[in-house]
C-alpha cells in the first residue's frame, strides 16, 4: 500500500516536470518571436534565394567567352609605311587575276619571266605624266590609255611599275602629284583590288651611255622616285614592293650581267623579278580589315610632258 502511494507521487513529480519544460519552451519560442517581429517589423523573413546564386554564376560563366574573345589578341594593322614584308611563295595561278601596267620593261617580263599568266597593259614609252592620256594599248582593234583599259574587267591584284621615262624629267613634285592620281584613278575602277606600287630596278649608267649616248639616267634620281612611290603607298594606302634591292649591287647599280643596254633585263633576271614577286604579296583583308579606304576622285589636271617623245624615251 505504502509502495503504490509512493509510485503515484512519483508519477505526478513527472507529469509536473514535463508540464514545466513545456511551459519554458513555449516561453522562449514567444521570445524568438517576439525578437523576429522586432527585426522585420512584423513580417515572416522570406525564405532564402537559392536560385539567385545560382543565375549570378551561371551569369559569370557565360560571360567569360565573351572576355575571352575581347581579350585574343589581333593582327597588327599593315603598316603602308614599310615596303611589303617577305611572305610564303605563291606559285604562278596568284597572278591569273592581276594586271600589269607599265612600260617596256614590264613588257619584257610579262614575255620572259615565265610568269604565263595575268594582263599585260604595258607598253612602250608609257609614263605616268600621261598614263590617263596616252592611248599606247590596242584591244580587239580599239585604242585604250592603261587606265581606261584597266577598267574594261575586274581584277584581283594591279601592279604598276612606272618611272623610267620620267627620269629625264626634274619635275619630282609633279611625279608624285600624277602618281597619287593614278592610284586614285585604278582605286576608281578596282575598288575590290590589291594595288601593288613596284619599286624601280636600278640601271647600269655607263651600260646606258655606251648604248644609247645618254647620260640622264642616274640611279641617284631613280631612287628618289623610289622615295617618291613609297610615299604615295603610304599616302594611298597601298602596298608597297621593294623590286630595287633584288637587283641592286653594292654601289646601288644594275649589274652589267642584267641588261645588254642598262635598262632592259634578260631572261634570267625577269625570273628573279618574278620569284620576288611570288615571296613579297599581301591579302586585301590584312590591308583593310576594315574594308577599303574611300574612293577619292581628284579634279581635272592639264596633261603632263609626253614622254613618248621626249628625247630618250625609247629606254622603256
Amino acid at each position: 500500500m505504502r509502495l503504490a502511494r509512493y509510485q503515484g507521487k512519483r508519477v505526478a513529480r513527472s507529469h509536473r516536470a514535463v508540464i514545466l519544460f513545456i511551459a519554458a519552451a513555449a516561453a522562449v519560442a514567444l521570445a524568438v518571436a517576439g525578437v523576429v517581429r522586432l527585426v522585420y517589423g512584423g513580417q515572416v523573413p522570406p525564405p532564402p534565394d537559392v536560385s539567385q546564386g545560382e543565375t549570378d554564376s551561371s551569369a559569370d560563366r557565360s560571360s567569360e567567352p565573351a572576355s575571352q574573345l575581347d581579350s585574343a589578341p589581333k593582327a597588327p594593322p599593315y603598316d603602308f609605311s614599310q615596303p611589303a614584308p617577305a611572305s610564303e611563295a605563291v606559285d604562278n595561278r596568284y597572278f591569273d587575276d592581276a594586271a600589269f601596267v607599265g612600260d617596256s620593261r614590264t613588257d619584257g617580263f610579262m614575255l620572259y619571266s615565265g610568269i604565263g599568266t595575268g594582263e599585260n597593259l604595258a607598253a612602250n614609252g608609257v609614263s605616268i605624266f600621261r598614263l590617263a592620256e596616252r592611248k599606247s594599248l590596242t584591244i580587239d582593234g580599239e585604242k585604250y590609255t592603261p587606265l581606261e583599259a584597266l577598267a574594261l574587267k575586274q581584277y584581283g591584284k594591279i601592279y604598276i611599275a612606272l618611272g623610267v621615262n620620267e627620269l629625264g624629267y626634274n619635275n619630282d613634285k609633279g611625279y608624285y602629284e600624277k602618281f597619287c592620281a593614278a592610284v586614285d584613278e585604278v582605286r576608281r575602277v578596282q575598288p575590290n583590288a590589291v594595288i601593288y606600287i613596284q619599286s624601280l630596278i636600278p640601271v647600269n649608267e655607263a651600260q646606258y651611255l655606251a648604248a644609247t649616248g645618254h647620260d640622264y639616267l642616274t640611279n641617284d634620281h631613280l631612287r628618289i622616285y623610289n622615295q617618291l612611290m613609297q610615299q604615295v603607298a603610304e599616302e594611298k594606302k597601298v602596298a608597297y614592293v621593294n623590286v630595287y634591292e633584288a637587283f641592286a649591287d653594292e654601289n646601288g647599280s644594275l649589274p652589267e650581267g642584267d641588261s645588254r643596254d642598262g635598262v632592259h633585263l634578260y631572261k634570267e633576271s625577269c625570273q628573279r623579278w618574278l620569284e620576288y614577286l611570288r615571296t613579297h604579296t599581301v591579302e586585301f583583308d590584312a590591308l583593310y580589315p576594315d574594308g577599303p579606304p574611300p574612293v577619292e576622285v581628284p579634279d581635272p589636271e592639264p596633261a603632263g610632258p609626253d614622254t613618248s617623245t621626249a628625247d630618250g624615251s625609247g629606254q622603256g
